[in-house]
C-alpha cells in the first residue's frame, strides 16, 4: 500500500512533464499506474476471517498521527473503484482533451487528477483516523482545483469555492469528532475503536454520541446529503472527466465509505438513524424529483447522483449484514453506470457542443454505438434486468423488506426507496429520450447535424464500464463471496443471510420492481399529470444556493460589524489596547498569584553594560527624532546591539543571524521610506504624547518585572543545558540552534517559512497591480551592445540604463568584485551551518544581501542580471524542498522532519556525512532568497519604475567622473 502511494505520488510529479511533452496522449501512460495498482489489490484480496493486511510508518507519534494502513474487504472494494475507474478516466482524458486551447492547463490538471487518485486511495486504506482526515481534507483541496479548471469562468470559481467551503466545514466538524472518539477509546485506529465499541456498547457515552454525530456531519457533507446537497450539482462546472470520477466513483463515495466503516459500532444510536436513515431517504426522493426538472444532461445525472447517494447512505448505514451487502452491491453498480453516463455526456458535449436536451434530436440515429452504451448504463441505473443495477435494487428491496430495524422504520424506508426508485426510472428515461430521442423531428437538430466523429479511444472507457454492468449482472452469484466478506466479518450472522443472484424467483421485491418500472414510465411521459406538476411546482428541495449566499452574506456582515466594534482604524488605539493588556494581565497574575523571592543580583561585564546603555540611548533617541531615515538607523543600533550581546554570551549563530536580519531590515525600511516624506508629522496633543510615554515606560517596567519573576520561579535545571548533547544525538549536528530549526522544531520552521512565502506574495500583490509573476526586468541584447560601445566603462550590465547622476562607479566596482565572494560565503554558511554558525537561513540572508548590493549599484535591471529567475518559482521550489525533506526521512524509516545521517567516503573529500535535514535547510535557503528577490522586485524595481518619469529604453553614456553621488 505504501508502494502504491509512492508510485502514485511519483506519477503526480511526472504528470506535468509527460503531458506537457506528449500532450493528451500521455494520459494513456499515466493510466498504467492505477491499473497496475488495481492488479495488486486484486492479487492480495482480503479473505474473510483472516487478519487484514497492515503496513505502518511513523509520522508524528506524539500526536498519534502515523501512516497506519489496513486493507480490509471494504477498503479493497473502494480501492477497486478508486483505481479501476481512475484508470478508465485517464484513458478517457486522452480522447477528451483534444482542443488546442486546453493544452496550457492540461499538465497541471493531469497532476491534480493523479494526485486525487493517490489521496483517495490513502483515504480508503487508512486505519489511523487522523491520517484519514489528512487524506480527507486533501480530497477537498484537490476537488477545489479540479472543479475550478475553467478558472476564467465565474461559474467555475463559484462552484469550486462552494464545494471547498461546504466539505471543509464538514471536515472540521469531523475532526472534532475524531479527537473525541480517539481520546475516549484510547486509540486513533479505526480497527481498535470499532472493536472496543462493538465489544462494550455501554462504553458509548454522551461524548461519544456527540463525536459520532460530528463525524456524520463530515460524511454527509462530503456525500452531498441534504442539507449539504447543493454543492454537487454546482460542481458540474468541472470538466466531464472530473465529474465522471470525483462525483460518481470517488470523492462522493468517501462519506458512504466512512458510514459503512462505522456502522457496525454505532448504527444502533438514535442520532445515527435520524441523520443517516432520515436524511438519506429524504435526499433520495427530493433529488430524484429535482432531476426530472433539468434540461442539462449533466445536471440530470448530478441530481440523480445525489438521489442515489441518499439510497446508499440508508443501505450501508442500516446496521445489518444483509443491508450492508445490498449497499455494497449498489455502491459498485452506481460507480459503473454513473461513470459511464457522465463520460457519455462528455462525448455528446464534446462532439455537438451542447448538453441541452432541447437542442438534441435524433442523436441516436447518428451514433448508435454511443446510444447502446448509454442505454445499458441507464438501464442499470433504473434497475432493469439483467443489468448489475437490477441485482443491487432487488437486494435493497429484499433486505429492507425483512429488516430487523425498529418499527416503523422498515416500511417507511421501503416506501421511500420505492418512490425514489420510480423517480430514478423516470429520470433515466428522460436522460435517454433527451439525449438520443427523435422528439418528433424528421431531421437532426443543428447541433447533431454538425457534430464531429467520435474516436474509438474516446468511446472505449464508457463502453468498457457499460459492458461490465451487464457482465456483473449476469455473474452476480460469483460476486457474492467478494462483496459479502465485509458484511460477514463486521456484523453478527443473520438467521437468513441474503445472497446475490440475478434471479430469486417470483417474489414480492420482483413485484415491487415491476410497479417501480411501470410508475417510472408513467412519470416520465411528457404529457402526464406529473409532467405538468413538474413544470408548475416550485423546486421541492428549496433554493439551497440562495441559502448558501445568504449564509455567506450574513457571515460577512457579522464579521464587518465585529471589526467595526473592535477595530476603529486607529493605530495608536490598537497598539495602546495591546500594550495596556500586556501591562495589566501580568500585573494581576503577579498581584494575586504565588511569587518566589526575586534574585536581584546582576552579573554583567562592562562591555555588556556599555552596550546596554548604548541601546537604551538609541531607543530614547528614536522616540525624539522626526526624520524617518534617521529614526530607522537609530533603531538599527538596538538590533545590532542585541547581536553583540548574543556574541558576548556565546551564541555566535544567533549573533550572525541577528546582524544579517538587521541589515536586511534596514534595506527594506530604506526602500519603503524613500517614497515617503523625509520628516514625520507631529501627531496628537501634548497630553496624548505624555500618555504614550507613560504607557511605554509601564510596558518596559512590566517586561523587566516579568523577567525577574520568571527567573526567580525556576526550580529545575534549564532544559537548554542538555540541548547541545541531544542536538548531536538526534540531529547529528554541533550547531544547536540550526538543529533546533531543522530537526527538533522543524514543524514550527515549516510553518514559519510558509508564512514567509505568504508574506512575500502579499507584498508583491500589493505593489504589482496586474501580473505578480515573472522575473525581474533584464537588459536587452540591443541595450547591452549599445552600452558596450558607449564611451567609459560599464561594470554592471544594469547600470547601463541608469541615469549617470544616480550611478557610483566605486559602488559598481565594489559590487562586481564582492558579489562572487559574498555568494561563496553564503554557500559556505549553508553547508557549514549544521556544525558551525550559519545554516540555510543565514546563508539565504547572505545571498539576499548580495542581491541588495547588486541592486543598489546597478538599479532595477541589475536584479534580473544577477538572478534571472521568477521569485515565485524560487519560493515554491523552496517550500517543495522542505516538504521533500519530510518524505525522505519517512522513507528512511524515521519520523517526519527528523534527521537521518548517511556516512560514506569520497575521493579527495575523504569521509563525508550527509544529514537529511540538509534538504529541509535547502528549502529554507531558497525561500529566504526568493523573499529577498520578491521584495527587491516589488519595493525596489517596481517602485523605481512607477517613480520614474519615463522608462529608459536605451543606455546612457557614462561620463567621466560622473559616477559618484
Amino acid at each position: 500500500m505504501l508502494i502504491i502511494l509512492i508510485c502514485l505520488s511519483f506519477a503526480t510529479l511526472a504528470a506535468p512533464v509527460v503531458v506537457g511533452r506528449f500532450g493528451a496522449r500521455a494520459f494513456l501512460g499515466l493510466a498504467a499506474v492505477p491499473a497496475a495498482a488495481l492488479v495488486w489489490v486484486i492479487t492480495v484480496w482480503p479473505v474473510a476471517g483472516e487478519p487484514a493486511r497492515t503496513e505502518s510508518l511513523q509520522w508524528v507519534p506524539a500526536l498519534h498521527m502515523n501512516l497506519d494502513l489496513r486493507l480490509t474487504e471494504l477498503g479493497a472494494i473502494m480501492s477497486v473503484l478508486v483505481l479501476g475507474i481512475g484508470a478508465v478516466i485517464l484513458v478517457y482524458c486522452a480522447g477528451y482533451f483534444t482542443d488546442v486551447s486546453s493544452t496550457r492547463k492540461l499538465p497541471t490538471f493531469a497532476a491534480e487528477l493523479v494526485a486525487f487518485m493517490a489521496v483517495m486511495f490513502g483515504l480508503v486504506v487508512s486505519d489511523n483516523m487522523l491520517a484519514m482526515y489528512v487524506f480527507w481534507e486533501l480530497t477537498s483541496v484537490l476537488s477545489f482545483l479540479l472543479v475550478g479548471y475553467y478558472a476564467e469562468r465565474a461559474t467555475s470559481r463559484r462552484a469550486a469555492t462552494q464545494a471547498l467551503l461546504v466539505t471543509t466545514l464538514g471536515g472540521l466538524a469531523m475532526l472534532v469528532g475524531i479527537v473525541e472518539l480517539g481520546e475516549h477509546y484510547g486509540s486513533y485506529l479505526f480497527s481498535e475503536v470499532i472493536a472496543r465499541a462493538v465489544a462494550d456498547p455501554s462504553s458509548i457515552s454522551i461524548g461519544v454520541e456527540v463525536g459520532v454525530v460530528l463525524i456524520l456531519i463530515g460524511a454527509i457533507s462530503k456525500s452531498a446529503i441534504v442539507p449539504f446537497h447543493f454543492w454537487l450539482p454546482g460542481a458540474m462546472a468541472a470538466p466531464t472527466p472530473v465529474s465522471g470520477y470525483l462525483h460518481a466513483a470517488a470523492m462522493v463515495k468517501a462519506g458512504i465509505y466512512l458510514v459503512a466503516l462505522l456502522a457496525p459500532a454505532f448504527a444502533h444510536l438514535n442520532a445515527w438513524r435520524v441523520i443517516v436513515l432520515g436524511l438519506g431517504i429524504l435526499t433520495m426522493i427530493l433529488a430524484g424529483w429535482r432531476a426530472l426538472r433539468e434540461f442539462d444532461l449533466k445536471l440530470i445525472l448530478a441530481f440523480g447522483t445525489v438521489s442515489q447517494l441518499g439510497m446508499l447512505m440508508v443501505l450501508v448505514g442500516g446496521g445489518e449484514r444483509n443491508l450492508m451487502l445490498a449497499g455494497l452491491t449498489m455502491l459498485t453498480a452506481h460507480a459503473l453506470f454513473k461513470a459511464t453516463l457522465f463520460m457519455v455526456v462528455g462525448i455528446i458535449d464534446h462532439t455537438t457542443g451542447t448538453r441541452d436536451i432541447r437542442r438534441l434530436a435524433r442523436l441516436g440515429d447518428r451514433q448508435k454505438v454511443l446510444a447502446v452504451v448509454a442505454a445499458l448504463a441507464a438501464a442499470s441505473m433504473a434497475g432493469i434486468p439483467p443489468l448489475y443495477g437490477f441485482v443491487g435494487k432487488e437486494a435493497a428491496l429484499e433486505t429492507m423488506l425483512h429488516s430487523s430495524l425498529p418499527e416503523p422504520l422498515p416500511i417507511v424506508l421501503l416506501t421511500g426507496m420505492c418512490v425514489g426508485s420510480a423517480l430514478t426510472m423516470a429520470y433515466s428515461i428522460r436522460f435517454l429520450w433527451g439525449a438520443f430521442g427523435r422528439k418528433g423531428q424528421s431531421a437532426p437538430t443543428r447541433a447533431v447535424a454538425e457534430m464531429h466523429s467520435i474516436s474509438p479511444l474516446f468511446l472505449a472507457g464508457p463502453a468498457l464500464l457499460a459492458v461490465l454492468s451487464l457482465v456483473d449482472g449476469l455473474a452476480s452469484g460469483q460476486l457474492d463471496h467478494v462483496l459479502s466478506g465485509y458484511p460477514d466479518d463486521a456484523f453478527p450472522p443473520e438467521s437468513e443471510p441474503y445472497h446475490l443472484a440475478l434471479w430469486h424467483g417470483f417474489t414480492l421485491p420482483l413485484l415491487l420492481t415491476t410497479l417501480i418500472i411501470a410508475t417510472g414510465i408513467v412519470v416520465a411521459q411528457p404529457h402526464s399529470p406529473f409532467a405538468r406538476l413538474r413544470r408548475r411546482n416550485s423546486v421541492l428541495l428549496g433554493n439551497a444556493d440562495r441559502l448558501y449566499d445568504a449564509t455567506l452574506r450574513g457571515a460577512d456582515v457579522l464579521s464587518l460589524r465585529m471589526t467595526q466594534s473592535t477595530q476603529r482604524g486607529s493605530l495608536p488605539l490598537t497598539q495602546g489596547t495591546i500594550l495596556l493588556t500586556l501591562v495589566l494581565l501580568p500585573l494581576l497574575v503577579l498581584a494575586f498569584g504565588t511569587r518566589a523571592r526575586p534574585d536581584l543580583r546582576v552579573e554583567a561585564s562592562p562591555l555588556f553594560l556599555s552596550i546596554s546603555v548604548l541601546m537604551c540611548a538609541a531607543a530614547l533617541t528614536a522616540v525624539l527624532l522626526r526624520n524617518r531615515l534617521a529614526t530607522v538607523l537609530v533603531v538599527g543600533v538596538t538590533g545590532y546591539g542585541t547581536g553583540v550581546i548574543f556574541a558576548i554570551y556565546g551564541a555566535p549563530d544567533l549573533a550572525l543571524t541577528q546582524f544579517l536580519v538587521e541589515t536586511l531590515t534596514l534595506v527594506v525600511f530604506v526602500l519603503v521610506l524613500r517614497k515617503l516624506p523625509a520628516e514625520a508629522p507631529i501627531t496628537g496633543s501634548r497630553p496624548s504624547r505624555v500618555a504614550r510615554a507613560l504607557l511605554g515606560i509601564a510596558v518596559a517596567a512590566m517586561v523587566l518585572v516579568v523577567a525577574v519573576a520568571t527567573r526567580a520561579a525556576r526550580v529545575a535545571a534549564p532544559v537548554a543545558d542538555r540541548l547541545p548533547e541531544q542536538a548531536y544525538r538526534f540531529g547529528y549536528g554541533h550547531n544547536t540552534v540550526n538543529v533546533i530549526l531543522v530537526d527538533i522544531r522543524a514543524w514550527d520552521t515549516f510553518g514559519e517559512i510558509s508564512v514567509l512565502l505568504v508574506a512575500a506574495t502579499g507584498v508583491a500583490s500589493l505593489v504589482f497591480r496586474n501580473r505578480r509573476f515573472g522575473s525581474a526586468p533584464r537588459v536587452s541584447a540591443e541595450a547591452a551592445a549599445a552600452a558596450a560601445a558607449a564611451p567609459g566603462t560599464t561594470w554592471l550590465r544594469g547600470s547601463a540604463l541608469r541615469d549617470p547622476r544616480h550611478r557610483s562607479l566605486v559602488l559598481e566596482i565594489t559590487s562586481r568584485m564582492a558579489f562572487p565572494t559574498i555568494m561563496v560565503v553564503s554557500v559556505y554558511f549553508f553547508f557549514a551551518g549544521h556544525n558551525a554558525p550559519g545554516g540555510g537561513f543565514a546563508g539565504g540572508l547572505t545571498a539576499g544581501l548580495a542581491l541588495v548590493l547588486r541592486y543598489l549599484a546597478g538599479g532595477r535591471y541589475e536584479i534580473g542580471e544577477a538572478l534571472p529567475l521568477d521569485a515565485g518559482r524560487v519560493l515554491g521550489t523552496g517550500l517543495l524542498l522542505a516538504a521533500v525533506g519530510t518524505i525522505v526521512s519517512l522513507l528512511a524509516g524515521a519520523p517526519a522532519m527528523s534527521s537521518v545521517a548517511y556516512e560514506f567516503t569520497l575521493p579527495v573529500f575523504g569521509d563525508v556525512k550527509v544529514v537529511t535535514a540538509l534538504i529541509f535547510d535547502a528549502g529554507v535557503y531558497l525561500i529566504v532568497v526568493g523573499l529577498v528577490l520578491d521584495v527587491l522586485r516589488s519595493l525596489g524595481a517596481r517602485l523605481d519604475l512607477e517613480g520614474s518619469p519615463a522608462d529608459m529604453t536605451s543606455p546612457l553614456p557614462v561620463q567621466s567622473g560622473g559616477g559618484a553621488r
